[in-house]
Order: structure tokens, then sequence, then C-alpha cells
């Protein structure tokens, strides 16, 4: 039954007949049994009644001379908020005909005039019946399919979950992996480059100092002296071991941003560089980042704050950062598709990364931009959805950011929101709080 049903009344009933003494017997009869009773006597009247207050059943008289109770009860079925009432009919028509094209325009039951009230009484009641049985089936049916959403929604979870958790695995191992195997043979050579270097300087020493002493070693001397260009030898060799240094330094840097990268999440948050995480995601994705045959290198722009260090699970954001960043690449790359190599270089790709410490000193927003296509609304509001891609079958998955907003949000406490107009680039602003909250 609607709300318009009380504990007094068994059922809302509204009766429409132009026939006033038909109209009085059925209303007086009817409330006697209990029922809330409003009648009309025309259509037009019907249809306004029904729609201010719409009523648990209709009794509906065919013949009525403004409408006809055929004409009332297309109404009432075309309108959302009136067409699953039921309509009994009743009419002193009794002709097959009459009652086939009552059930067709939407009647539940039909009633031929002369009739009992015993009669009526139990087809409004089966009616009733039939109606407050059909209410509570929707109402389970929709508790039950809101139960399997919400049973889908959890596995789409637990789903999300397994696979961020696999994948941080695997890559963290791998890349730990890589970083201690290059760790290793570059710690070796960095020790025995210090010493190569002094090893190598005592030596131009004590070569000058037999020059200060002997000028004239002899014609054999002088022309090897003069073949292998003894002074440019002198000269450059401690520049090539300085060289052989800066890159050893390079790979000592590397093999420890592969290592701050792949640090596993802790059972708790631990104080960490948000700045130097960007910074290691980004070596990670320098070989996207540089010029290919089909592009030129997308430059990054780097405009870090000041940051505190910040409470956080260190892995789980390295991938929210990896997972953006690398979207925007795979953005640029689609719109690539049917351009030139001179063409994209009239319009460079830049990503813009800024970090910044909000006004009250509690969170840290970080600002992933750039400069590509843009995302439409209609994209934008799934683009965090489980599953969910515009890439073509085989690749994406559909997780990358659906994860990333779980990290950001239920892991850290912290917002996620992608700010984008189409053809004007897309900006993704992650905020953390400092202090973790539990």
């Amino acid at each position: 039954m609607n709300s318009h049903q009380t504990d007094r009344h068994k059922g809302n009933i509204l009766i429409v007949d132009d026939t006033v003494d038909s109209l009085r017997l059925l209303s007086t009869a009817l409330a006697e049994q209990g029922y809330e009773v409003r009648s009309t006597v025309n259509g037009a009247m019907a249809l306004t009644a029904a729609h201010a207050a719409p009523p648990d059943l209709i009794l509906l008289d065919i013949k009525m001379p403004d409408m006809s109770g055929y004409e009332v009860c297309l109404s009432l079925k075309a309108s959302e908020l009136t067409r699953d009432i039921p309509v009994i009919f009743i009419s002193a028509l009794d002709e097959v005909f009459d009652k086939v094209k009552a059930f067709a325009v939407g009647g539940a039951d039909y009633i031929t005039k002369p009739f009992q009230f015993a009669e009526v009484l139990a087809r409004v009641e089966n009616q009733l019946t039939i109606r407050q049985l059909t209410c509570e089936l929707e109402q389970r049916v929709e508790e039950r399919t809101a139960e399997l959403k919400k049973a889908l929604q959890d596995l789409q979870h637990a789903q999300v979950q397994l696979v961020q958790v696999e994948k941080m695995a695997t890559l963290g191992q791998l890349v730990a992996a890589v970083a201690h195997e290059v760790n290793n043979p570059v710690g070796f050579i960095n020790g025995n480059l210090n010493c190569v270097k002094d090893y190598t300087l005592d030596l131009i020493n004590l070569l000058n100092l037999y020059q200060q002493k002997f000028p004239h070693p002899g014609s054999e001397i002088e022309q090897h002296i003069e073949e292998i260009d003894l002074e440019y030898l002198v000269h450059d060799l401690p520049k090539i071991l300085s060289s052989m240094k800066q890159g050893i330094d390079r790979l000592l840097q590397l093999s420890s941003s592969l290592r701050t990268f792949s640090r596993m999440d802790t059972p708790s948050k631990v104080a960490c560089n948000i700045n130097e995480g960007i910074e290691s995601t980004l070596l990670i994705l320098k070989h996207q980042l540089k010029a290919n045959q089909q592009r030129p290198a997308i430059e990054v722009i780097e405009k870090y704050g000041d940051l505190p260090s910040v409470e956080c699970y260190p892995g789980q954001l390295n991938q929210v950062f990896m997972n953006i960043i690398a979207n925007a690449i795979d953005s640029f790359d689609e719109l690539n598709e049917g351009r030139s190599f001179e063409e994209i270089e009239r319009h460079p790709h830049q990503i813009t990364i800024r970090s910044e410490v909000n006004s009250n000193q509690d969170t840290v927003v970080i600002h992933i931009s750039d400069n590509g296509s843009g995302i439409s609304a209609e994209v934008q509001e799934r683009i965090f959805d489980n599953f969910f891609t515009t890439k073509p079958l085989g690749k994406g998955t559909g997780l990358g950011l659906s994860i990333t907003r779980q990290i950001v949000e239920e892991k850290h406490g912290g917002k996620l929101t992608c700010i984008s107009t189409p053809g004007q680039g897309t900006e993704f602003v992650v905020e953390i709080p400092v202090r973790a909250n539990g």
C-alpha cells in the first residue's frame, strides 16, 4: 500500500461514476468496511484527484459524458505516477467486446451492473491484496538487487586490492633485485676507481720527478714519449678518471633511487620525502619520456616545494605517481597518432609536477598536469571506476586510476581530483595528510 493508507483504513479507493446513486451506494458501503473513499463524477476530475494523491485502487465507470472510462484508464497508464494503480471497471455494458477493451486499455478487473456488493467487496480486496503483494515483491527484488550490487562492488574492490598488492610486490621485488645487482658491482668499481685515481696521480707525480732529475733520458725514451704523446696523456688521464667517477656516481644514484621506489609497504606508515619518491618514479619512467622515432622527448617541468616528511606508505604513493604520469605519457602517444615528428615538435609535450604544503600546513599537495588532449566530461564521471578504460582491448586493465584513488583516499585519508577540459590538458591533484590518522 502507498503512503495514503493508514492503520485505520484498509486502503485508499477512488470511485469515478457520473451516476450519483451508484456513487453514493459504493462510497457508503466501502467506507463502512474500513476503506478511505474519495469520489468524483467525471474523468477530468478523476485524473486530477489521482495525480494529486494517488489512491491504492480506482473503481471506474465506462460511460461518462466528458471522457469515457477507457480514455481515463489510458491516461492513468500513460503517467508514471499513476500507471501502477489497479483499475476495476464497473459498467452496465456486458458485451464481450466491452470487457476485452477494458482489459486492453489496462484494466485489472471488470464488474457488470447491476452488481452485488459482496462481489464488489471481494474483487476490491483481491486487487488490493495483489497490489500489496506486488509492492512487497518489488521491494524484496530491489533489496536483493541492492545486495547483489553491493556484493559485486565488494568483489571488484577485493579484486582491485589483490591486483594492487600483487603488482606492487612483483614490481618491488623486481626493482629491488635490479638495484641490488647494480649496486654490488658499481660499489666495487667505485671503490677501486678511487684507488686507481690515487695510483695514477702518484705515477704522474713520479714521472714528473723523473723528468726533472733526468731531462735527457735518451733518444729511445724520447721517441716513445713522442709516440704516445705523453704531455696529452698526463693532462687527459685525470679527466678520464674524473668522468668515470661521475658515471659511477650516477649509477649509485640510480641504484639508490631504485631502492627508494621499491620500498615495500610496512605494517604502519613511515615518514618519507615525497619529492624523492616522485624523483625515483621519474627515473623508472625515464625510458618512456625519452625521444623515439615517433616523437621528441616529453619535457618534465619539476617545481618542488619545501615539503615536510609525510607519514605514509611510500611504495603505494610511488605507484600513484607512476600511474598518473604513465597515463599522461599514454595520452600523448594516442594524441600523436597520424601526426608527424615535426608537427609534434612544434607543439612539444610537457608534464608539469608541482608540490606544495597547503595553507594550514596539515597536508601536502602534488599537482601533476599535462598539455595533452584533455578528458571529456562523460569520461571524467567514470575515470576512477573499477575496470573502466578508454584504451583499446589489451592496452589497459582499467585498474590504474581505481587503484590510485584507493591508495590516496582509503589508505591515506587524502583526496584525489581530476581537472580537465578537452583540448586543454589534464591535471590530477593528490592531497595527502602530513600526519597519519591511523
